[in-house]
């Protein structure tokens, strides 16, 4: 038995989360404390990844949710999922860095992609990475995302989404079917 699925308890974020989930964010994508795992962004942006308002933004719209996984009353992952009329969006993905390289993202990918398919009856799952992320594009390929080509710019000069340390960066959308 997988103890690390037995362990997690899903839930949808609620407003009294979003400074628990915005530091979760952080730490798993900025500064020195995201390079204790694997996801990090640190060599490519400086700066935030999300903020109180962009989580609480979130949870509170009629067509998306923060699904959160737990483990032992403390939240140690999270996901955005939103509906998109015949397929879903995948964002905000964050495991705390000491909990990753163990099989939990994989664990929250997959309950991410069968709530959305339960919730929603949608038949695919849209996600976009930074196309210099070669080995996070990888991970999801091997989870069955295709890679699409389809590129939009990154927001360069928004400092919501971070600051740039190269001028390279733009977004891939990568695509699977939920069958």
């Amino acid at each position: 038995m997988d103890t690390t699925a037995a362990a997690l308890v899903f839930r949808d974020a609620v407003d009294t989360d979003v400074d628990t989930l915005v530091a979760l964010v952080e730490s798993a994508y900025r500064g020195d404390a995201s390079r204790a795992g694997w996801t990090t962004e640190a060599d490519i942006l400086e700066g935030q990844r999300t903020d109180p308002q962009g989580v609480l933004e979130i949870i509170e719209s009629p067509d998306s949710r923060l699904l959160t996984a737990a483990r032992d009353g403390r939240i140690i992952a999270c996901c955005q999922l939103e509906h998109r009329g015949d397929h879903a969006y995948f964002g905000m993905f964050a495991v705390s860095p000491t909990a990753q390289g163990g099989g939990l993202g994989r664990i929250v990918l997959a309950e991410a992609e069968r709530q959305a398919r339960a919730t929603w009856g949608v038949a695919e799952m849209h996600m976009t990475v930074i196309s210099v992320r070669d080995d996070l594009i990888a991970w999801y390929e091997r989870r069955g995302y295709r890679r699409t080509g389809r590129m939009t710019p990154f927001p360069y000069g928004d400092e919501r989404f971070g600051i740039p340390q190269r001028d390279d960066l733009q977004f891939e959308l990568l695509v699977k079917p939920l069958g």
